[in-house]
């Protein structure tokens, strides 16, 4: 429960009244009684006034991050598709050069020549990338956000730097540092049953939303969410005048799932607790938007319930509209990016020969 700081002083204990001495006899009652305040007299002090924060620099941040974030994306697919078709050459000369080699021999004698030890450890390492190579794409980007969560949350744990994961992973529309933890603060949980229930979600929908987006469009759609759910937190905070330290990857993951939900309405999902109970993904994005409302006109403070809507939004407004208003105009920025590598990479070749494309 939240408290008044003010309030909580002016209804604390009071000081005991003196007692009169029976020795001294009958004081005049007229004494006893509390004179009226002179004319000039200052009375008790007003109660602080809380100052509305200014929201011009995070709106200006949101922007910004969101514009920096699809842009980044956009050159980190073209560097990608580049890599996947280096690696593919490299990968049939490969294949050359060992089918070319009869000498099977000389593979025998090195396996020989290692230890037990090391054996050992080739074998852990090709089971590990077995089972990685066995996920989908989504899985594995979904994976690197999990890690990173569960990084914050181990230094949740840490008593040295709790002022600096509550300055910083705890967003607050009426903190001194308001842009740096609307990012920040989609990565933080402070609770394991929290942070566990929100990778949940994200582990079961990131296989469908990065098939339908790709991975560096889904890490632009999420990153973005993050910031923009913290966004609509702070306005709804700032209009109601209830300020208080929200954190948490809710808002990111309801965009994910709301983009799902949007793009495919009829796929049955269910619950993992009870799974003879089935429903559309439709009818769960209603439920889930309708939930959110309610608690966040009647008030409910168990959650934040803006950053829920502001993320469920957004995902159902990209899906419908931002993915042909956005990313479908990134040709112009990888035209000029590959401008930019095509005359770094003319400089560095040596004679100056045409670049192969």
């Amino acid at each position: 429960m939240r408290l008044n700081p003010y309030q909580q002083q002016r209804s604390g204990f009071r000081r005991e009244a003196k007692r009169t001495d029976p020795r001294k006899g009958n004081v005049n009652k007229q004494q006893t009684k509390t004179s009226p305040p002179e004319a000039g007299t200052p009375g008790p002090p007003p109660p602080p006034k809380v100052r509305r924060p200014r929201l011009f620099r995070p709106l200006m941040f949101t922007v910004g991050f969101a514009g920096c974030s699809f842009g980044g994306a956009a050159i980190l697919q073209y560097e990608t598709l580049k890599a996947r078709v280096q690696t593919a050459k490299d990968g049939e000369e490969l294949e050359k050069l060992v089918m070319g080699s009869q000498d099977m021999a000389y593979w025998h004698d090195w396996w020989n020549q290692l230890s037990s030890f090391q054996r050992q450890l080739l074998l852990l390492v090709s089971m590990v990338d077995d089972f990685w190579r066995s996920l989908t794409e989504g899985q594995r980007t979904a994976t690197g956000i999990i890690v990173v969560n569960a990084a914050v949350l181990c230094c949740w744990r840490i008593p040295a730097m709790q002022r600096t994961m509550i300055k910083y992973f705890t967003s607050n529309p009426a903190s001194k540092t308001q842009c740096l933890p609307m990012i920040l603060s989609s990565f933080s949980h402070y609770s394991i049953i929290h942070m566990v229930a929100n990778m949940y979600v994200l582990w079961t929908f990131s296989s469908g939303i990065v098939s339908l987006l790709g991975k560096e469009q889904f890490l632009a759609v999420y990153l973005s969410a993050g910031v923009i759910s913290t966004m609509v937190s702070y306005v709804c905070k700032t209009a109601s005048g209830r300020f208080y330290p929200s954190l948490g990857a809710s808002g990111a993951v309801m965009a994910v799932l709301a983009a799902v939900c949007m793009k495919v309405p009829e796929a049955k999902l269910g619950i993992i607790f009870l799974p003879m109970v089935t429903f559309t993904a439709g009818n769960a994005l209603k439920a889930l938007v309708a939930i959110d409302s309610a608690g966040l006109i009647l008030g409910w403070r168990l959650f934040d319930h803006a950053a829920h809507l502001g993320g469920a939004l957004f995902g159902v407004w990209y899906v419908a509209y931002g993915h042909k208003l956005i990313w479908r105009r990134r040709e112009p920025l990888v035209k000029l990016w590959h401008e930019l590598r095509s005359k770094g990479g003319k400089g560095s070749r040596p004679g100056g020969g045409p670049e192969v494309r």
